[in-house]
């Protein structure tokens, strides 16, 4: 199972990088393979590729601003969720995802 994820806050900087880390652990532990993007003070990080995207089972936004690029998505299930739910509970997104695969 491929997910991509994007994370984004107003500011750019820590809860974005906190919910990315969240994410990624919590795919670890579910068994997904993951890539996450960050988008932030520091402009775009570990940019998702036009092919990471079309190869995705599914998409994981966890943002709070408009990102760059996001017509990569069309036509995969996404999950959008607020950044500040993906640093408290990472688990069920990366399981909801899952789930959304597996239809």
């Amino acid at each position: 199972m491929k997910i991509v994820a994007v994370t984004a806050c107003p500011s750019g900087v820590a809860h974005t990088y906190m919910a990315a880390t969240a994410l990624k652990k919590a795919a670890k532990a579910n068994g997904a393979q993951i890539k996450i993007e960050t988008q932030g003070a520091l402009g775009i990080e570990n940019e998702i590729t036009e092919k990471e995207a079309r190869e995705a089972d599914a998409v994981i936004l966890a943002i709070e601003t408009a990102i760059a690029k996001p017509e990569r998505f069309k036509n995969k299930p996404v999950i959008q969720v607020p950044v500040s739910e993906a640093i408290k509970d990472a688990d069920a997104i990366i399981k909801k995802a899952m789930s959304l695969i597996s239809k």
